[in-house]
This record gives C-alpha cells, structure tokens and sequence, in this order.
C-alpha cells in the first residue's frame, strides 16, 4: 500500500473515526519527456519572474489572489489552514442518501479510508456495518488542498471508501447536447436490447489496456532496434460513417456471439412479450373456429340421425 496523503478523522453525530486516507487506484500512464528534437536534450520548463527576469526556485514562490490589474495580495498557506472550517481535519458526514439518487457523473476520484490506531477500529467497523445494513452511501464534506470538497462514503469489501464529488454547481447541464427527435421502428429497439443482453456480463474485472501495451512494445522494439510486434486488440474501426442500423445491430450480435464462443446466427428476432402478445389473438381465433367447426358438426350428424 503507499503511503497514507492525508489524516484526520470521519465524523457523523458525535461519533469520531480517526482515519488515514490512500489513494484507491494507481497511475499506469507511460510518461514522455519533451526533448529538442536536434539532440534529444530534456526541454526544461523554468519559473521566471516577469518583473527581473530571474529563475525561482520553490522557496521563493509564493500564493497571490489578483483582486484588481494592479493589485495582487498575497495568502499563505498558515492562512488558508488556519481558516475556522469544521471540515479542516475531519471528513463530516451530512446525509445518509440511497446510492441509486446520486448522479454516477459527480463522482470523482476513490480513497480507501484506513482506521488509524486500535480505537478506531469498533467505530470503524460500527460505520460500516450500518452503511450495509442500510443499503444507503455517506455523503461527507471534507477540506483538502485548501478548499473544501464533497465526498461519498461506501463500503468496498470490509473498506470504507471515499469518492472526492463535484459540487452541483460545477456539473454542466446536457439539456443541449441531446440530438432532435428521430424515429425508431420497433424491430431497431428490439435488436438493440438483444445486442444488450448478448454483452451483459457479470463484472468487468478483466478487461486490459490494449493502448498501454502497444506503447511498451513499441519502446522495447525501438530500444532493442527491431519492429514492434503486434498487440491483442483489433484493427481500429473508422468512425463517422453511415450504416444500416438493423445490419449494424446484426453484425454485432454475431461478433459478440463469437467473442464468447457461442456458435449460430445473430437473427434479429421479436422480444418474448411481443411474441406473446402478437400469439394470444390466434389462439383466440383458433378456438373460435374449432367450436364453429364442432357446433357445425353435432348438426349434420343430428339431421343425418332424423333422416329416414
């Protein structure tokens, strides 16, 4: 585990948790260096004080807030943590909210909260178990890198997670990204919800950075002077064309199929539903006439029985 970039406590009612905070996930981006491109020297970035033109180091940088063109003051970081916020070193649960009414986009980053000490671990544990029992999520406010922040509490195995939020005021609005109004016909929804049920899984657990590789064996073959060699993934798909949806749709049902071993034709069908419903009129019409025919029947056989 690495290291701990916070401590303090969680809070709700007059109970304390003390807690470290580590990050949840692990950066696995591959990093590149600018470089001149002639000599393949590092292209340094340099702090320069636009009024003498002299390089800074990090001792002489400071914090200002430009209130006018001309005025800049300066804040300290003693100011900023000094400041009179019951959130400073304390993760204060607010509300305990079903987790299905928080929007999954206002979700930001994951830490897993660890009991800090021996008596933290019955409230610790007491915290969990109720967020369980409840089915419901903690949400928190929480001050880090001077401001303060929302969170989300939940359990993850018998770890209490927390999840850095956006305000609601910092979530844009998509009421204008929606395209207009088109027309579906029934069998294109039908054979969608199919693709839909031909790709459900259970978890994603092992999906794999196809990108990541692909850049690491390009590295080693340009290290090792050879050409790289070619990485799972698939042929890039060109986008921005056209298609026939229910032909789109079919195509990728049989792809999926295959994906999982499943052998047969992706024949778009009708749902169950609609085949019930479009059945229960036939079934009706065919007993109408069954009994038209057995009514029909008991006549002839009564007058053929009268007839001398």
């Amino acid at each position: 585990m690495p290291r701990p970039i916070w401590s303090g406590a969680i809070s709700f009612g007059l109970v304390t948790i003390p807690i470290k905070v580590i990050s949840a996930t692990e950066n696995h981006t591959i990093s590149f260096h600018q470089v001149h491109l002639e000599d393949m020297a590092r292209v340094r970035t340099k702090k320069v004080c636009e009024i003498d033109g002299k390089e800074l180091g990090w001792d002489d940088i400071g914090r200002g807030y430009e209130v006018s063109k001309d005025t800049i003051v300066e804040v300290t970081d003693a100011e900023l943590d000094s400041m009179p916020l019951p959130t400073a070193k304390a993760i204060e649960i607010v509300a305990f909210v079903p987790v299905d009414s928080i929007d999954p986009i206002r979700v930001g980053a994951g830490y897993y909260l660890q009991a800090d000490g021996q008596v933290a671990a019955k409230p610790y544990t007491l915290l969990r178990q109720a967020l369980e029992r409840s089915s419901k999520v903690a949400v928190a406010k929480f001050a880090w890198h001077n401001r303060e922040r929302l969170g989300l509490l939940r359990v993850v195995d018998r770890a209490i997670a927390l999840h850095a939020m956006h305000w609601d005021d910092e979530v844009r609005s998509p009421e204008t990204l929606a395209p207009k109004t088109v027309e579906l016909t029934d069998e294109e929804v039908d054979a969608a919800i199919q693709l839909l049920e031909t790709m459900a899984r259970d978890d994603i657990d092992d999906y794999t950075d196809h990108y990541r590789e692909a850049v690491e064996e390009m590295l080693t073959a340009k290290t090792e002077h050879r050409k790289p060699m070619p990485v799972e993934g698939g042929t890039p798909q060109e986008a921005g064309k056209v298609v026939d949806l229910m032909a789109a749709l079919t195509a990728s049902m049989e792809s999926a199929k295959a994906a999982r071993g499943e052998i047969g034709d992706a024949t778009v069908h009708d749902l169950p539903k609609k085949r019930a419903a479009k059945k229960a009129p036939a079934k009706k019409a065919a007993t109408k006439k069954a009994a038209s025919k057995k009514a029909t029947a008991k006549k002839t056989t009564g007058r053929r029985s009268s007839s001398p």
